[in-house]
């Protein structure tokens, strides 16, 4: 892992203890989950003005009519205040729970009239037997093989549900004996048990992976129950997965919502254990996002390794441009309307990190400052943008592409990546580097860790050996995005021959050249991506917008974290399940919100593009991000072409330009077929701007190709309309 040095360029306290000048636009995103605390329309329309993007329902608890209002509420809200918001659904999935005694509410939401007092020493039992009711001494755990899975010596945490395990509900055991259907503890500390008690059997191995793991499924009855009746009156745009283990479970949990007409449904992988670690290349390539669960995650790991764990997932995500989102940052606002000074710098450094967005629990669940929480960590990621380091960031991409050109060599024969908001597929040749006696299992690599591999119990338990084949996974399936992932895949492939963790914290040059050979450096759209980047951080633009139709171009554009705002322009689209054709284009906004910098709007269709780039510089202009004579960088198709151009904003911040609606100034031009032969021998039509032979923007990517004669473009009506700032009129 290449560390961040955080170094700034003001040093001047004075100017750095000046209040925040209310700035309109938060890159870093907020996800709320709605409880009995936020479900309230007025303050639901509150929090979305304060800065929230995205409000998750968690089936682990609450009944479905609850969750039902709350997705109703968040659709009045929306229309009340105007604003897009997308909607989260996080499963029930393999936790495990105390088995109590609950009354539902005057709200609907669940509760527990009694609590239990537990003392440092004092003996509990953790009991699979189901006549017997909870209490102090005995606790009835949902889970009937748990006996199966603790060990003499094995650290078991109880906690009430979304605490932060450090307050008077969390309680951490110790096991001392197993006897037939009991689990004999002796408490580590005080603690006072309320409301809904989960259960988490830490990894008892420092390093590796020992335990057994249970044998619930990934998605329970209810979980699948509960999707399919919020499918059919809701429209969800992720899907929240938890206790991710591997891969398959990812790809399992896309049968399923393909199966019930939720393939809109992105789904966002939640790491909550070492396995998930160390299964993180095959998790990552399959997901669409990652979530990163510091609650049980940091109970997995040892403390001193949280922050390097932490670091390393956020850069694997940046490095191949996909959405990550934290956990468990603020937890003391559930009571204070005042984070303290470690969470306050948490937040900070994770911005600083390069996290996409933080993902708020028990503060706007249950949290009695619901409100004042999201504000507090908005202007937090506000004050950490401000100094975040874009341009090491940039460089350091930049870098790790061309690295791994370098070490690719000749690329011929390697599959072309797709078109715009296709998925860009370089080529992934660990097999055959582990043929040729190159991979990191071969001998030359030293001595590979395997596991025990023991498997069942007779019960369907089993210790789980496959994170010991993630490079042998990896030969199957082609890495997420782009070649510039390729040294932070390339210390997850560590971890699978060294069996430790400790790989998560070093990256080796030889073992890159192995696993990336013959990859593509960079792909076309992200070259488009790059250069609009690059144009913008050099002339100085105020935004970027982005045309797109499924949101990842937008989100390659976000991959390099600009510093301005990126007004990403979604135009619906028509497709067809050779049924019916319906219109797309809600889901796609709804789903940019979680990327950083992304500020997602719908745009109908129309003839002309260059007035739906009008009317966005005009919409820009009004709420603030853009002022009179500020440049604007555009990214748009053009028929089969991408092109980066640049537009001003004129002297009354009403509109662009004169002179640039007549002709902007193309900085890039690149066709996705260019360089493809015909079947007659002949490359595919492409033209470039003159002026990039002789701008870093172009050399950055070599040779570029003799320019063609640009043709002015005519536009058919994939592009343009009147824009939807809030996608509700749609």
């Amino acid at each position: 892992m290449k560390a961040k040095t955080h170094f700034f360029k003001n040093l001047d306290l004075t100017s750095i203890l000046v209040p925040e000048d209310g700035a309109t636009f938060t890159g870093t995103k907020v996800v709320c989950t709605v409880g009995p605390s936020c479900q309230d329309v007025d303050i639901m329309c509150d929090m979305l003005n304060a800065g929230v993007v995205g409000c998750r329902v968690d089936l682990t608890w609450g009944p479905l009519d609850f969750h039902r209002k709350s997705l109703h509420n968040l659709q009045l809200a929306m229309r009340k205040s105007r604003r897009l918001c997308c909607t989260m659904v996080d499963t029930l999935g393999r936790e495990l729970m105390i088995r109590r005694q609950v009354k539902i509410g005057e709200d609907g939401w669940p509760i527990h009239e009694e609590s239990f007092t537990v003392s440092a020493g004092q003996q509990v039992i953790i009991t699979t037997r189901t006549d017997v009711d909870a209490s102090g001494s005995v606790l009835p755990i949902t889970y009937s093989k748990f006996t199966e899975m603790a060990v003499k010596g094995d650290t078991v945490y109880i906690g009430r549900y979304l605490v932060c395990g450090a307050d008077s509900a969390s309680l951490y055991l110790e096991v001392v004996d197993v006897q037939d259907d009991d689990v004999v503890c002796v408490a580590k500390n005080d603690a006072v048990l309320d409301g809904l008690l989960t259960v988490f059997h830490a990894e008892r191995s420092s390093e590796g992976l020992s335990n057994v793991q249970n044998d619930l499924p990934l998605l329970s009855d209810y979980d699948k129950e509960c999707l399919h009746i919020l499918a059919q009156d809701f429209e969800i745009d992720f899907l929240s997965l938890s206790y991710t283990r591997s891969a398959d479970d990812v790809r399992e949990a896309r049968r399923f919502l393909d199966s019930i007409g939720m393939s809109n449904t992105k789904i966002l992988a939640k790491l909550e254990s070492r396995q998930s670690l160390l299964n993180f290349q095959g998790i990552l390539n399959e997901a669409d996002g990652i979530i990163i669960s510091r609650g049980n995650l940091g109970l997995d790991c040892v403390p001193e390794k949280m922050a390097l764990v932490q670091k390393t997932l956020v850069q694997a995500c940046n490095l191949v441009g996909k959405p990550v989102l934290m956990t468990r940052v603020v937890d003391t606002m559930i009571n204070t309307p005042r984070p303290t000074r470690a969470e306050a710098t948490d937040v900070a450094n994770a911005v600083l990190d390069g996290v996409d967005g933080i993902l708020l629990g028990a503060e706007t669940l249950r949290g009695r400052y619901p409100c004042e929480t999201v504000t507090t960590i908005c202007s937090i990621s506000r004050a950490a943008e401000k100094v975040f380091d874009h341009h090491y960031h940039y460089e350091h991409l930049m870098e790790v592409a061309f690295d791994v050109g370098q070490i690719g060599g000749d690329h011929q024969g390697v599959p072309a990546e797709s078109d715009e908001d296709g998925a860009i597929t370089p080529s992934a040749a660990l097999a055959q580097s582990e043929a040729n006696g190159n991979g990191p299992n071969s001998p030359s690599r030293g001595p590979s860790f395997r596991g025990s591999g023991i498997r069942g119990h007779g019960h369907g338990l089993r210790r789980d050996d496959s994170w010991n084949s993630v490079t042998s996974a990896g030969a199957h399936h082609q890495l997420p995005s782009l070649g510039v992932a390729a040294k932070a895949m390339a210390r997850f492939s560590q971890v699978a021959s060294t069996g430790s963790l400790a790989g998560l914290a070093y990256g080796r040059q030889d073992m890159t050249g192995a696993a990336y050979h013959r990859s593509p450096y960079i792909s076309k759209l992200e070259s488009i991506a790059s250069s609009a980047v690059r144009a913008a951080d050099r002339v100085g633009a105020s935004l970027i917008v982005v045309y797109t139709h499924t949101g990842k171009t937008a989100q390659l554009v976000a991959k390099y974290r600009p510093n301005m705002p990126i007004l990403t322009l979604v135009v619906p689209h028509l497709v067809s399940d050779q049924l019916k054709w319906k219109l797309e284009g809600r889901s796609s906004a709804r789903q940019c919100l979680i990327s950083r910098s992304l500020l997602p709007v719908l745009a109908a269709p129309s003839p002309s593009g260059d007035q739906l780039l009008h009317e966005a510089v005009v919409m820009a202009s009004r709420v603030g991000l853009v002022k009179p004579h500020d440049h604007v960088v555009c990214v748009q198709r053009i028929h089969d072409d991408f092109c980066v151009k640049i537009i001003s904003v004129d002297e009354l911040g009403a509109g662009i330009k004169r002179d640039d609606a007549v002709m902007s100034h193309s900085v890039f031009g690149i066709n996705p077929n260019h360089g493809v032969t015909g079947p007659h021998g002949v490359h595919g039509p492409g033209y470039d701007s003159p002026r990039v032979h002789n701008n870093p923007i172009g050399n950055k990517f070599g040779h570029m190709p003799v320019p063609l004669p640009v043709q002015p473009p005519t536009f058919t009506g994939s592009m343009g309309g009147v824009l939807t700032p809030t996608g509700l009129n749609l």
